[in-house]
C-alpha cells in the first residue's frame, strides 16, 4: 500500500500505465483516441485510456487542463494519475472533467521511490483517502 496526498479526490482501478518521462498533454496526448503522440516521449503510441497512468509530472503548457478534461469527457482519459511533482494543470484538468461532466479522475502526489515502484500493467486501485493499493 502506498500513501499519498489527494491533488483530486476520487476513485479508481486499472492496470498502471508507467510513463519514465514527463508529458505534455498539449500536443502530447490526441484526446479523441487517448494516444500518446508526442513523437519524442518514450511511451509514444501507448493508450491511457482506462488506466492509472503514474508518471514523475507533466511537461506543461496551460492547453493541459483543455486536453485532460477533454479525453476524461470523451472516456478516452486516464481513470487516475499518480505523480511525483505536484501539478496545478494535471489537477485543474481532472477538477474541471468532475465538475463539468460529473467523471472523477483522481489525482495522487507520491513519492518519487514509490512511483517508480509501480510496474506497467500492474492493477492497482486509487482509494478517496489518498492511497494506492497494489492488487494481486
Amino acid at each position: 500500500m502506498i500513501s499519498g496526498r489527494i491533488l483530486n479526490r476520487g476513485e479508481a482501478s486499472g492496470p498502471v500505465l508507467r510513463l519514465t518521462a514527463p508529458l505534455s498533454f498539449w500536443g502530447g496526448l490526441d484526446p479523441v483516441t487517448g494516444a500518446i503522440i508526442d513523437r519524442a516521449h518514450p511511451q509514444v503510441g501507448a493508450f491511457m485510456t482506462g488506466r492509472i497512468v503514474s508518471m514523475p509530472g507533466s511537461r506543461g503548457s496551460a492547453g493541459t487542463p483543455g486536453v485532460l478534461g477533454e479525453s476524461i469527457r470523451l472516456g478516452t482519459g486516464p481513470a487516475g494519475l499518480i505523480v511525483a511533482k505536484a501539478d496545478i494543470n494535471l489537477t485543474a484538468g481532472a477538477l474541471v472533467a468532475d465538475t463539468l461532466y460529473g467523471t472523477q479522475c483522481p489525482v495522487v502526489l507520491v513519492a518519487l521511490k514509490e512511483l517508480e515502484a509501480l510496474v506497467e500493467g500492474q492493477t492497482v486501485t486509487v482509494r478517496q483517502d489518498g492511497t494506492v493499493s497494489l492488487d494481486h
